[in-house]
């Protein structure tokens, strides 16, 4: 496989367009603690293990996203590592048309954001994450019924992400509605949507497939915190 922005998309993103969110410890980075807890090296060299090991130390439990699992990083030990389909898509499937009202969501929703995510974990999700790219959701009387959104942005690629439902509101589409919207919205900016789903997880992996998503690669999402 020719060598792409998306092998490390971490480190790829954090050198790139997210480079403002980037803490930088010599050849390792950490995404502001605000908005993610995704990190990365330059190379497996014993300079830049010890100083992600700081980075660790100093800001708190961090994931890396890569082809294979991290060799052992001083100061840290693992919180947790679990396989994962890397998945793009070249086009969205078409959907029957959707029956609900999708809205932009924003610092005004945050807290609500929040909430949902902490609630139904769809993956890392912090005071700022809905910062990292446009998030939209549907609410049902006043409430945020689900969501879905943007975060990490290497070069030519836009990763779709926070896709949640809230389990009172589940069986309605909405999560693939929206996941449409915010894979299409990325089409038409001449990106690639992608995203990263737990291999284990059935259920989302066939929704993904569904809406035209494509297995890319495995990848391994490691969590670091301080020893």
């Amino acid at each position: 496989m020719p060598v792409s922005a998306l092998d490390r998309p971490v480190w790829s993103s954090l050198t790139g367009r997210q480079g403002d969110l980037a803490l930088v410890r010599g050849e390792a980075l950490r995404m502001d603690p605000d908005f993610g807890l995704f990190a990365a090296v330059a190379d497996e060299t014993p300079d830049s293990l010890a100083a992600l090991g700081e980075l660790v130390g100093e800001h708190g439990p961090s994931g890396l996203v890569e082809l294979a699992s991290p060799p052992a990083v001083p100061g840290t030990a693992v919180m947790s590592s679990a396989l994962c389909w890397q998945m793009v898509a070249e086009a969205v499937a078409p959907l029957k048309p959707i029956a609900f009202e999708i809205v932009p969501l924003g610092d005004a929703e945050a807290a609500e954001m929040l909430a949902l995510a902490t609630l139904t974990k769809p993956g890392p999700f912090f005071s700022r994450t809905h910062q990292l790219g446009d998030f939209v959701g549907v609410k049902v009387g006043g409430e945020l019924a689900a969501m879905a959104g943007e975060r990490m942005r290497p070069d030519g690629f836009t990763e779709v992400s926070g896709v949640c439902t809230h389990p009172g509101f589940r069986g309605q589409g909405y999560a693939a509605g929206l996941m449409a919207h915010v894979a299409g919205a990325i089409l038409a900016r001449g990106e690639t949507p992608f995203l990263h789903s737990y291999a284990d997880n059935a259920g989302a992996n066939a929704l993904y497939q569904a809406l035209g998503f494509r297995r890319r690669a495995d990848v391994w999402f490691t969590v670091l915190a301080p020893e």
